[in-house]
């Protein structure tokens, strides 16, 4: 079966926003992989989902310091 590999909404082709600098996900299961859209010949980066989830919410509640 053929994997899914979604890419990123902000991907554009170019300009300001995106740049074409990409990333896309995958389900494996209990996994979820990563993977450079402009290496997608690479091994993909993966971490169990959960650890995932968690990682996405912190990012989406803009967790991070600006300093």
């Amino acid at each position: 079966m053929p994997t899914h590999w979604r890419k990123s909404s902000f991907s554009g082709g170019g300009g300001d926003i995106g740049g074409g600098n990409c990333v896309e996900v995958a389900s494996f299961g209990a996994t979820t992989a990563i993977r450079d859209s402009k290496a997608p010949h690479q091994p993909p980066l993966r971490f169990p989902t959960p650890d995932m989830a968690a990682c996405l919410s912190f990012i989406q509640a803009d967790n991070f310091s600006r300093d």
